[in-house]
Formats: C-alpha cells, structure tokens, sequence
C-alpha cells in the first residue's frame, strides 16, 4: 500500500533536520593562511597589534601642524620652514617644531609633533628653505592615526566568519600565518535509478546521463563541505542499502537523490528505515519543486532524500544544507539577493512555497526579473538561470511590475 506524503513547512523540515544534528560538533584544524580561503573561522581572530602602528601619511606631501596652515590660500600661501623628509619604510627621527614642515611619502611615518598632511599639489617651493603651503588643513587631515582601522585586540572576524580573499590579504597584512577553521563536514552524495549511467558510458535508448551527483557536489564543493564520495546505484533497496554502510563508515551526511517520490518505487524512505533508529522523521515538505523531499538519521549519519528532477533537487539543497552549514559552524554569510520588477505575471497555488527561477537584463539602470519556463527535469532551466524568487506559502502569485528580491546562484 502506498504511503502518503505528510508535508511539513520549510521551516518545520529545517527545526527538524538542525535537531537531528543537536549534538554534532565539527572538528577543527589549524590550517596555513591560503588555505583558509573558502574556509569557516573556529575561533574569532583579533588584532595583536594597532593598524596602523604609527601616525601615516594618507599622501605624498608635506606634515605640517595644522595651525600654521590656517588661512593659507593661493594669494596668501603660509610660509614654512623645510626640515628634511621622512624615508619610507624608515623610522621619523626629525621633530616638527613650529613653523617647519617635513615631507613625507604616501604611507610615511608621522614625524612627532606634526598633526596633518598638505598634498603636494598645494605647495611650493620659494627657495630650498622655503614653502609656500597655498592650502589650509584641519588636523588628522591626509592622515590615518596609530590604530584608527583597528586598536589592539579589537575583533577583526567573528567565529563563523567564512574567508574571503580580501580577508586572507588582511590577515596576512596582520603578520597571521595560520588560521584556526572547523573541518568541514563530509559528504556522500547517491544518485538512484534504473536509467541513470555515468558520463563516459555509451548513451542508449531508455538511459539518462547521471547530473545530480555532479550540481549537488559541485554545491557542496562551493558552499564549504567535504564530498567524499559519488555514487549512483540501481533502484533496488539492497544496493542501495550496502552503499549507505560503506558511506556511514566515513560520513556526516547523504544525499540520496532520486526514489523519493510517493509511488512502490519509493525505496529512499524505506531504505533509511531499514539502516535503524530514528530513520526518516520527515516525508514530504510544503515546497515547489522539492515536495517529495525526506528527512533522517541512522547510526549517526543525516540522511537527507532529495527529489531525483535536478532542478528540484537543487532547490531543495539550497533550502537545506546551506542554512545546516549555517547552523553547524554559526556561520553568519548574507546570501546575495538583487531587486528587480517583473515582467510578467507569475501564478502560483497557495499552500507551499513556490520557488520560480529566473533571469535578470537590465534596463535604464534597473534589473528586469523574468521567468525561466521549463519543468523540474530540465537542468539547462537553471544553467540558464541567475538566481530564483520566492512566493510564499499563502500567496496566489505574483505580478507583473512587482518588485521582488532575487536569490542569486
């Protein structure tokens, strides 16, 4: 007797999925600066040191106190008295008295006494003595004060922060060698079918070249998680079941795409069941595409039964594992969304989230937002796509001219 699917929202599925994981605490390495790069900070990293260490010149001109420049112009320039000039990379050893000025370089060091910087397009030189400062200056003008970007033992990346190049060139830049990053989870990803063979296989009648071992790892690959192995089984309940031992040996989670749909071919669920407690806590959620999604855990892997339509497997990816990752590592990354208005009207059912992808064109300054038609089986819809929308649960659609925010890809 076939058995129903019992939808739950997105959110239930997540409480339910993060729970199932409550005790789960990855492992964490101390790893070389560049190869942190992708990588989920363990540990919030301070500054050891003010940044910048010393008063810096923001220009090349001269440092100057700012007073003796007050009402300094073109027809009344102020009249200062050279003395010397600051070597980069060397330490100040002149004093600024009043009346003196000293040149330095762009990112020179201050010399004592000086509070401000006039750019060298506003002086000049009346004899080898003399300068003519033809512009007024305010103090901490063209200069960046000892630990005004960051004061020693100020935070500079919370715990969860995942690496960025520009963060690895700051580090870097703070004298850091090695970072400490939580290992990432590791992951098996199962496609299942009858049809499905692998790329370098001869394509024959009845048969479907496998896609979702390749997009999901791809995603997982991107989003910081350890793929550990692909597979791609039959639609038979002991093979699949003799892949799922050999990956729980070496597993934090898998995926099991395909054979998730409510039908007697269903083997996903009943195979999770079978591989022992608690097994699947979850069979269908409230989500278009993505329905036929299940939920569960045996020997203390996750498993998570994603729909076998590539589009519809990757949306619900994105749903899942990326907020668990989240969850696992208190990673605080904003997911980039662009606002744009549609062009057309796009219908939706209430009851379940419904999540269209689209494209996006610019126009007079402003994204257009337009549907990629197509069904769930068609991965070239989201090859084609830059991000997609989401209707909520309860709402019949959207319009044309509506102005809506786009998760991009």
């Amino acid at each position: 007797m076939m058995e129903l699917l019992k939808t739950m929202s997105v959110t239930e599925v997540r409480k339910k999925t993060f729970s199932l994981l409550a005790d789960k605490q990855l492992q964490v390495e101390e790893v070389y600066l560049l190869e942190g790069l992708g990588r989920i900070l363990a540990k919030s990293v301070t500054s050891p040191h003010d940044v910048p260490e010393f008063n810096r010149s923001t220009v090349d001109g001269y440092a100057v106190k700012a007073a003796d420049t007050f009402g300094a112009s073109d027809g009344i320039p102020a009249m200062l008295t050279k003395k010397g000039e600051v070597h980069m990379g060397m330490e100040a050893n002149v004093t600024l008295g009043e009346g003196e000025c000293v040149y330095v370089p762009t990112g020179g060091m201050l010399p004592p006494g000086a509070n401000a910087m006039v750019m060298v397009e506003y002086v000049e030189d009346l004899d080898d003595s003399t300068l003519l400062v033809q512009q007024s200056v305010s103090p901490g003008a063209n200069v960046l004060r000892k630990g005004e970007d960051l004061e020693k033992e100020e935070t500079i990346f919370c715990k969860g922060h995942r690496l960025r190049p520009q963060d690895i060139g700051l580090l870097a830049g703070m004298g850091f060698q090695k970072v400490l990053v939580f290992e990432p989870p590791k992951v098996a990803v199962i496609s299942t079918g009858d049809e499905l063979i692998s790329p370098e296989e001869d394509l024959s009648p009845g048969k479907i070249i496998d896609m979702n071992t390749y997009s999901l790892s791809a995603a997982l690959q991107e989003d910081g998680f350890h793929v550990i192995g692909r597979s791609v089984v039959k639609d038979d309940m002991a093979t699949l079941q003799q892949t799922l031992r050999d990956y729980i040996k070496q597993a934090d989670i898998i995926l099991i795409s395909g054979g998730s749909s409510m039908g007697e071919y269903d083997i996903t669920k009943k195979t999770i069941d079978s591989m022992g407690k608690p097994g699947a806590v979850v069979h269908g959620m409230s989500v278009k595409p993505g329905k036929p999604t299940i939920v569960g855990m045996a020997e203390g892997v996750l498993m998570i039964g994603l729909p076998g339509q590539p589009v519809s497997a990757l949306v619900v990816y994105h749903l899942l594992m990326k907020p668990l990752l989240w969850k696992l590592t208190g990673n605080n990354t904003i997911t980039p969304t662009v606002s744009g208005e549609l062009t057309v009207n796009i219908p939706s059912a209430p009851g379940r989230e419904h999540y269209v992808m689209v494209t996006l064109q610019e126009e007079d300054g402003r994204w257009k937002v337009s549907p990629q038609h197509g069904k769930s089986g068609m991965l070239s819809m989201m090859g084609r796509s830059h991000g997609m929308v989401r209707i909520p649960v309860n709402q019949e659609g959207l319009s044309k001219g509506d102005r809506v925010d786009v998760i991009l890809f």
